[in-house]
């Protein structure tokens, strides 16, 4: 029996996280500790994203929690901290592998369902409507990494957007 693609959507997710990826290669500790006036350290970024994929992938949809440091610490609005890059990028890998098998089972149905809050109650937001906002959040985070990296002197950082017709083409849903 042949395997299912993932949904589009989250070849989108993955092909985003690689970019992703790609911003942080070559971030020393030190690098990764910097903060510009009211930017964020890179490091904290890194614990921040670990932190959205544990929200909309485990937590809101699953119940699980894997990281509870990563909870509290790194929520939106949270206490600007200078985290190990190693640590953050340690719970980052650990949330995103656990959400692995969740993304491979997603449908277009299971993607229009309600995404509920913590305490069970309805959001608004679907499934779908999450990966999406966190596509995007990456985004943002990717540029501001290297606008960080640019401040303090790195040079021959990645160029954006990558091979996405090749890692992540456009296809339609099936």
């Amino acid at each position: 029996m042949a395997r299912r693609k993932p949904h589009p959507i989250v070849d989108q997710l993955r092909f985003t996280r690689s970019e992703w990826l790609r911003a942080l290669e070559g971030v020393s500790e030190k690098d990764a500790r910097v903060h510009h006036g009211q930017m964020n350290s890179i490091g904290w970024i890194v614990g921040h994203l670990a932190w959205q994929e544990q929200r909309y992938l485990l937590v809101r949809p699953q119940k699980k929690m894997l990281r509870k440091d990563i909870q509290t610490r790194f929520t939106t609005g949270g206490k600007m901290s200078t985290p190990v890059l190693a640590d953050t990028l340690a719970a980052w890998r650990e949330i995103t592998t656990a959400s692995e098998p969740f993304l491979d089972a997603l449908t277009t149905a299971k993607l229009l369902r309600d995404l509920p809050m913590p305490t069970g109650k309805k959001s608004g937001q679907t499934q779908g409507d999450a990966i999406r906002r966190m596509t995007y959040h990456y985004w943002f985070h990717i540029g501001e990494i290297l606008a960080i990296r640019q401040m303090i002197g790195a040079k021959r950082l990645p160029e954006y957007v990558g091979a996405i017709e090749a890692q992540a083409p456009y296809r339609p849903e099936r």
